[in-house]
């Protein structure tokens, strides 16, 4: 086994098939099919349907797993660069989009003058899209809504954030200086989609009343939710940081009793080392969340 059995796997996974696959590695259709079969031979598996050119379940296995080495491969010629006192190399995180919006300038600003030979990837994406991104090696940390129940990951609270009622200006509950769950639940709300901790919180909250929130519909994505509320197209439940002051939509704020708020935390695989630079990456974006939060309004730092 060697690598270039495994890139050669790995690029018919991402181009669909040997012919695009050689054509992506620069080389003929042949080389391709004769690593993929070396590698077959080795594992005694079946890994490329051939008459389809998908991956088998086993091959998606060692795909996810090559991507990983590869991974390390980075964190080790980077980690060589480190011991010369030069953070050198890349990392990559993810950001949930409401916290994105506010903290990347600063985050790659700051990066850039600690580190210039630091290359830094951000991707902006939902923390249902960003986990699984983490967990296969291709994120190196990322911001994500806590909590995160899943093993895999460890997590460190960044600050916490109020929740707000969002409404256009001629809702019935955008009148009001505050609201409960009952009053919520007496309106279809554009709502979270389940499974995200946002809306976890906000069954809970509706629970304890006694009441069931009704959905006009289901968003699983912070920015597209805050922009439809924005738009007038409903009433929604927020993060603070998702409602900046300077947002040309007319619309209503109003605050949400008994709501604990929504918790933004650093999240990392728990095995392996983080890499030189992923390591370096860390430290300017807690520092960074330091000095920004206390300018945030609706973000709190934790006690």
């Amino acid at each position: 086994m060697d690598l270039r059995q495994l890139h050669a796997l790995v690029a018919v996974a991402d181009h669909g098939g040997f012919t695009a696959a050689a054509g992506a590695l620069h080389t003929v259709q042949s080389n391709v099919s004769t690593h993929v079969a070396r590698l077959e031979k080795e594992l005694g598996v079946l890994l490329v349907d051939r008459t389809t050119g998908a991956l088998t379940e086993e091959g998606l296995a060692v795909v996810e797993r090559v991507r990983r080495v590869d991974a390390e491969l980075d964190a080790m010629v980077a980690d060589v660069a480190s011991v010369r006192d030069v953070v050198t190399g890349s990392a990559r995180i993810g950001i949930i989009g409401t916290t994105a919006r506010w903290l990347t300038a600063q985050l790659l600003e700051s990066a850039q003058e600690a580190h210039p030979k630091l290359r830094v990837v951000v991707v902006d994406a939902t923390t249902t899209s960003l986990l699984p991104q983490l967990e296969a090696g291709t994120l190196d940390l990322a911001v994500v809504a806590l909590p995160v129940t899943d093993d895999e990951f460890e997590t460190e609270v960044l600050f916490h954030e109020d929740l707000v009622l969002v409404t256009p200006p001629d809702h019935p509950l955008g009148q009001l200086t505050s609201v409960s769950a009952r009053e919520l639940a007496g309106h279809p709300l554009l709502l979270a989609a389940t499974g995200t901790a946002l809306r976890a919180q906000l069954d809970e909250l509706a629970a304890a009343a006694g009441v069931s929130l009704v959905p006009q519909a289901e968003i699983d994505g912070m920015r597209l939710l805050a922009s439809l509320a924005f738009a007038g197209f409903g009433a929604t439940v927020l993060p603070a940081a998702a409602v900046p002051g300077w947002y040309p939509g007319d619309f209503r704020t109003v605050a949400l009793e008994g709501a604990r708020g929504r918790t933004v935390g650093l999240a990392r695989r728990r095995r392996g080392l983080l890499s030189a630079p992923a390591r370096a990456l860390q430290e300017v974006v807690l520092r960074v969340v330091a000095q920004e939060v206390p300018a945030q309004m609706g973000l709190h730092l934790p006690e």
